[in-house]
Protein backbone atom coordinates (compact mmCIF):
# COMPACT_ATOMS: atom_id res chain seq x y z
CA UNK A 1 0.00 0.00 0.00
CA UNK A 2 1.48 3.38 -0.95
CA UNK A 3 2.48 5.84 1.75
CA UNK A 4 -0.34 8.21 2.70
CA UNK A 5 0.64 11.84 3.19
CA UNK A 6 -0.82 14.16 5.83
CA UNK A 7 -3.84 16.44 5.64
CA UNK A 8 -2.91 19.88 6.94
CA UNK A 9 -5.54 22.53 7.60
CA UNK A 10 -4.25 26.10 7.58
CA UNK A 11 -6.82 28.44 9.04
CA UNK A 12 -7.07 31.92 10.50
CA UNK A 13 -8.90 35.19 10.20
CA UNK A 14 -8.79 36.66 6.67
CA UNK A 15 -5.50 38.53 6.23
CA UNK A 16 -3.36 36.31 8.47
CA UNK A 17 -1.42 34.76 5.58
CA UNK A 18 -3.09 31.40 5.03
CA UNK A 19 -2.65 31.22 1.25
CA UNK A 20 0.93 32.49 1.39
CA UNK A 21 1.81 29.91 4.04
CA UNK A 22 0.05 27.13 2.11
CA UNK A 23 1.81 27.96 -1.16
CA UNK A 24 5.25 28.15 0.44
CA UNK A 25 4.57 24.94 2.37
CA UNK A 26 3.54 23.18 -0.84
CA UNK A 27 6.82 24.28 -2.42
CA UNK A 28 8.98 23.35 0.61
CA UNK A 29 7.29 20.08 1.56
CA UNK A 30 9.42 16.92 1.40
CA UNK A 31 6.37 15.10 -0.05
CA UNK A 32 3.82 16.17 -2.66
CA UNK A 33 1.01 18.19 -1.09
CA UNK A 34 -1.86 19.68 -3.07
CA UNK A 35 -2.80 23.19 -1.88
CA UNK A 36 -6.57 23.67 -1.97
CA UNK A 37 -7.74 27.24 -1.50
CA UNK A 38 -11.21 26.36 -0.25
CA UNK A 39 -12.70 29.81 -0.91
CA UNK A 40 -11.54 29.66 -4.53
CA UNK A 41 -12.88 26.10 -4.87
CA UNK A 42 -16.29 27.29 -3.60
CA UNK A 43 -16.35 30.02 -6.28
CA UNK A 44 -14.94 27.89 -9.11
CA UNK A 45 -17.26 24.91 -8.56
CA UNK A 46 -20.33 26.87 -7.51
CA UNK A 47 -20.47 25.28 -4.04
CA UNK A 48 -22.55 28.12 -2.67
CA UNK A 49 -26.11 29.38 -2.31
CA UNK A 50 -25.31 32.80 -3.75
CA UNK A 51 -23.39 35.94 -2.98
CA UNK A 52 -24.12 37.92 0.18
CA UNK A 53 -23.85 41.58 -0.86
CA UNK A 54 -23.69 42.83 2.73
CA UNK A 55 -20.65 40.70 3.61
CA UNK A 56 -19.25 40.54 0.08
CA UNK A 57 -18.83 36.78 0.31
CA UNK A 58 -20.48 33.58 -0.83
CA UNK A 59 -22.86 31.57 1.35
CA UNK A 60 -21.18 28.17 1.23
CA UNK A 61 -23.04 24.95 0.44
CA UNK A 62 -21.21 22.83 3.01
CA UNK A 63 -22.67 19.53 1.79
CA UNK A 64 -21.44 20.02 -1.78
CA UNK A 65 -18.07 21.27 -0.55
CA UNK A 66 -17.52 18.37 1.84
CA UNK A 67 -18.66 15.83 -0.78
CA UNK A 68 -16.00 17.23 -3.14
CA UNK A 69 -13.26 17.24 -0.49
CA UNK A 70 -13.99 13.85 1.13
CA UNK A 71 -12.09 11.65 -1.38
CA UNK A 72 -9.18 14.12 -1.43
CA UNK A 73 -8.93 14.20 2.35
CA UNK A 74 -9.24 10.40 2.56
CA UNK A 75 -6.35 10.03 0.13
CA UNK A 76 -4.24 12.54 2.07
CA UNK A 77 -1.51 14.82 0.80
CA UNK A 78 -3.49 18.06 0.89
CA UNK A 79 -3.31 21.47 2.47
CA UNK A 80 -6.77 22.93 3.11
CA UNK A 81 -6.55 26.72 3.26
CA UNK A 82 -9.64 28.47 4.64
CA UNK A 83 -10.75 31.05 7.19
CA UNK A 84 -12.61 28.46 9.23
CA UNK A 85 -11.99 24.84 10.09
CA UNK A 86 -14.86 23.54 12.18
CA UNK A 87 -16.79 22.07 9.24
CA UNK A 88 -13.96 19.71 8.28
CA UNK A 89 -14.42 16.33 9.98
CA UNK A 90 -11.96 15.57 12.77
CA UNK A 91 -10.91 12.35 11.00
CA UNK A 92 -9.50 14.37 8.09
CA UNK A 93 -6.97 16.46 10.01
CA UNK A 94 -3.44 15.43 10.87
CA UNK A 95 -2.39 19.01 11.68
CA UNK A 96 -4.43 22.18 12.18
CA UNK A 97 -2.41 25.39 11.89
CA UNK A 98 -4.13 28.51 13.22
CA UNK A 99 -2.41 31.69 12.02
CA UNK A 100 -2.63 34.71 14.30
CA UNK A 101 -1.83 38.37 13.73
CA UNK A 102 -1.78 41.56 15.77
CA UNK A 103 -5.16 43.19 15.23
CA UNK A 104 -3.72 46.57 14.17
CA UNK A 105 -1.58 44.89 11.53
CA UNK A 106 -4.58 42.80 10.45
CA UNK A 107 -6.71 45.94 10.08
CA UNK A 108 -4.09 47.44 7.75
CA UNK A 109 -3.86 44.26 5.68
CA UNK A 110 -7.64 44.14 5.21
CA UNK A 111 -7.77 47.86 4.30
CA UNK A 112 -5.19 47.16 1.57
CA UNK A 113 -7.56 44.50 0.21
CA UNK A 114 -10.28 47.15 0.06
CA UNK A 115 -12.56 45.24 2.41
CA UNK A 116 -15.63 47.24 3.47
CA UNK A 117 -15.36 48.77 6.93
CA UNK A 118 -17.99 46.42 8.41
CA UNK A 119 -16.05 43.37 7.18
CA UNK A 120 -12.76 44.75 8.53
CA UNK A 121 -14.38 45.39 11.91
CA UNK A 122 -15.94 41.93 12.07
CA UNK A 123 -12.69 40.17 11.13
CA UNK A 124 -10.66 42.31 13.49
CA UNK A 125 -13.03 41.54 16.36
CA UNK A 126 -12.86 37.82 15.49
CA UNK A 127 -9.05 37.98 15.69
CA UNK A 128 -9.09 39.79 19.04
CA UNK A 129 -11.62 37.30 20.45
CA UNK A 130 -9.61 34.32 19.09
CA UNK A 131 -12.69 32.96 17.31
CA UNK A 132 -10.83 30.77 14.80
CA UNK A 133 -8.47 29.40 17.45
CA UNK A 134 -11.45 28.52 19.66
CA UNK A 135 -13.20 26.82 16.71
CA UNK A 136 -10.10 24.69 16.20
CA UNK A 137 -9.88 23.84 19.91
CA UNK A 138 -13.57 22.89 19.94
CA UNK A 139 -13.27 20.71 16.81
CA UNK A 140 -9.95 18.83 16.99
CA UNK A 141 -7.69 17.10 19.52
CA UNK A 142 -5.42 19.60 21.27
CA UNK A 143 -2.24 17.76 20.22
CA UNK A 144 -2.80 18.40 16.50
CA UNK A 145 -3.43 22.17 16.82
CA UNK A 146 -0.64 24.71 16.52
CA UNK A 147 -1.15 28.42 16.99
CA UNK A 148 1.44 30.42 14.99
CA UNK A 149 2.17 34.13 14.83
CA UNK A 150 2.01 35.46 11.26
CA UNK A 151 3.17 39.07 11.30
CA UNK A 152 6.47 39.17 9.39
CA UNK A 153 8.41 37.44 6.64
CA UNK A 154 10.57 35.94 9.40
CA UNK A 155 7.44 34.44 11.02
CA UNK A 156 6.43 33.06 7.63
CA UNK A 157 9.81 31.42 7.02
CA UNK A 158 9.97 29.98 10.55
CA UNK A 159 6.39 28.71 10.40
CA UNK A 160 6.93 26.93 7.08
CA UNK A 161 10.22 25.43 8.32
CA UNK A 162 8.51 24.20 11.50
CA UNK A 163 5.64 22.64 9.54
CA UNK A 164 8.15 20.93 7.20
CA UNK A 165 9.86 19.56 10.32
CA UNK A 166 6.47 18.35 11.55
CA UNK A 167 5.83 16.62 8.17
CA UNK A 168 9.18 14.84 8.38
CA UNK A 169 8.35 13.61 11.89
CA UNK A 170 4.83 12.62 10.82
CA UNK A 171 6.29 10.57 7.96
CA UNK A 172 8.66 8.75 10.35
CA UNK A 173 5.90 8.12 12.88
CA UNK A 174 3.46 6.84 10.29
CA UNK A 175 6.00 4.71 8.45
CA UNK A 176 6.71 2.89 11.70
CA UNK A 177 2.96 2.44 12.33
CA UNK A 178 2.46 0.76 8.96
CA UNK A 179 5.17 -1.86 9.50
Amino acid sequence: MPQRYPVIIITGTPGTGKSTHAQLLQDASPVPLNHINVGQLVKDKGFHHGFDQQWESYTVDEDKLLDELEPLASAGGIILDWHTCEMFPERWADLVVVLRCNHTMLWERLEKRNYPLKKIQENNEAEIMEVVLQEARDSYPQQIIVDLKSESSEDLENNVANIVEWINQWLKDNKEDSQ
